[in-house]
């Protein structure tokens, strides 16, 4: 790590006062790299940006049909939501369609990411559920393919219950990789997670941006999925959020999902381009400045678009007082 290169610069009045260093790989819908800094072989853990592959499934199985899944809730199969009372409503009422609960979800609870829902339960005396945490989404997804494939609905989280040997099938399919001996671990919501090369995540997420060369079901998934997130901004975040601005300002130009410990994966369907980055310390706002720069370079943008993604691109420090005192800047 200690070879990437420099991608973001925070700056203190006249002075760089910090550095992020990292890696990024853009490829075309063949694979070819188009831009890359950094080593784009280096295999990393996708976390949740790895997300709108994991939905596939939910819709090539019929179980999104089955269920009469909605394009909102497809979008929350994708996200890594704030907890915000909206996305807890759905999430409890998706899980009653088809018969489950939240106790179902083995995901753990966390308070929401959302300081004025956080503020919300503590007024009415509640804890938070597995409702709030932030895949709750995506566990609701898997247990509803399970539902419809007569999977146990138990240990769904575990590498050898047959949801997880789907997704592991899938990936391995997607992205054009063998995922066999790769290094795995635990997502801090319990999935396994298993490392790929950027490269390899930036031509899977490409293509589900730009799917024509798969088959018919599969590139009927992956454009519903990639239309559902652009429908529905605010389900795969929040308030507030990077993944929702963009998603929002992008208008379908760009398909936008975050991980944690710095990662982020996009597709830019219309020139069927996929975007896999990694900041080396982790740091998610270092992430969506890189992010911001390789969407307003590439995505093909117009004024209003440009200009909200350039207010993401340079994000201001502010004090405790709420004064602007520096500002993030990309360094590539």
């Amino acid at each position: 790590m200690s070879d990437s290169p420099i991608l973001v610069d925070v700056w203190r009045g006249a002075l760089a006062e910090s550095r992020h260093r990292g890696a990024y790989v853009l490829v075309d819908a063949d694979g070819r790299v188009v831009e890359a800094k950094g080593d784009p072989e280096r295999a990393v853990f996708a976390r949740s940006a790895i997300k709108p592959l994991l939905a596939l499934p939910l819709i090539e199985s019929g179980a999104a049909e089955a269920f009469s899944v909605r394009d909102d809730e497809l979008a929350l199969a994708c996200a890594s939501h704030s907890g915000e009372p909206f996305h807890v409503a759905a999430v409890t009422a998706w899980l009653g369609r088809i018969g489950l609960s939240v106790a179902d979800l083995e995901c753990g609870a966390h308070a929401p990411y959302h300081a004025s829902s956080v503020k919300q339960l503590h007024a009415v005396g509640q804890e938070p559920t597995q409702a709030h945490n932030n895949c709750s989404g995506k566990h609701t997804g898997v247990l509803t393919t399970c539902r419809h494939l007569k999977d146990p609905t138990r240990g769904y989280i575990k590498p050898e219950h047959p949801a997880q040997q789907r997704l592991t099938r899938l990936l391995e399919e997607m992205c054009g990789v063998s995922l066999g001996n790769a290094p795995r671990g635990i997502d801090g919501c319990g999935f396994p997670q298993i490392a790929i090369p950027l490269h390899a995540l930036a031509h899977g997420i490409a293509r589900l941006g730009a799917p024509d060369r798969l088959s018919r079901e599969r590139a009927g998934a992956c454009r519903r999925i990639a239309s559902a997130m652009a429908a529905h901004p605010a389900m795969v975040a929040g308030t507030d959020r990077f993944c929702t601005r963009a998603l929002a300002a992008a208008k379908g130009k760009a398909v936008v999902k975050t991980g944690a410990e710095g990662v982020y994966m996009a597709a830019i369907p219309a020139k069927g381009y996929g975007i896999a980055l990694k900041v080396d310390d982790g740091a998610t706002r270092a992430a969506e400045v890189v992010m911001a720069t390789l969407l307003i370079r590439h995505a093909d943008l117009d004024a209003a678009q440009m200009a909200a993604l350039q207010a993401l691109q340079r994000p201001a420090l502010t004090n405790v007082a709420g004064v602007v005192v520096g500002e993030l800047r990309p360094g590539f």
